[in-house]
């Protein structure tokens, strides 16, 4: 499964990452990458959790890039 997620650095230089469509799923590492692994490590968590309790994955969360111009 893939899954998006968001990415930004904290004022102490700590990459923080959500993933919207997953509610309260979130990581966060020293370095990206770091960010990147322990949030596969939060989204697997989730689902294995979510299967447990017999509930439903979450639907995709619907996103569009829009321009605008100043």
């Amino acid at each position: 499964m893939k899954f998006r997620v968001t990415i930004q650095q904290d004022e102490d230089g700590i990459f923080v990452v959500e993933v919207p469509a997953l509610p309260g799923c979130l990581s966060q590492g020293r370095t990206r990458s770091e960010a990147i692994e322990n949030i596969r490590e939060a989204i697997a968590a989730y689902l294995e959790s979510l299967d447990a309790h017999s509930d439903a994955v979450p639907p995709p969360i619907s996103e569009e890039i829009v321009e605008v111009i100043l």
